[in-house]
């Protein structure tokens, strides 16, 4: 019989870590309609009603909120939908990221 060793190799796996994540924040203005808040709400970010609402009154008292989290490439997509959106009904509603 012939002497043959066995050797085991260990195969390393790269190291997985959670991308970065940015809140999409919704900024006040005197102009934007209530409803279309509350439209872009549960249309892009797909909240209910009652929570698109709350958020809504949130921006208008506290002059910002939060609408959600993503990574980078969601933030920005989301930030662009609602931009996009608002430019189209004539409505100066800012829509920006930052880091979280």
């Amino acid at each position: 019989m012939s002497d043959s060793t066995t050797r085991t190799r260990t195969q390393i796996k790269p190291a997985t870590r959670t991308p970065n994540l940015y809140k999409v924040l919704l900024l006040n203005d005197d102009y934007t309609p209530m409803d279309f808040v509350v439209e872009v709400l549960m249309r892009f970010f797909r909240k209910s009603e009652a929570e698109a609402i709350r958020i809504m009154l949130q921006v208008h008292h506290a002059g910002v909120g939060v609408a959600g989290v993503y990574p980078f490439e969601i933030a920005e997509t989301k930030v662009n939908q609602v931009m996009g959106a608002a430019s189209a009904e004539g409505h100066p509603l800012q829509c920006i990221m930052e880091p979280e």
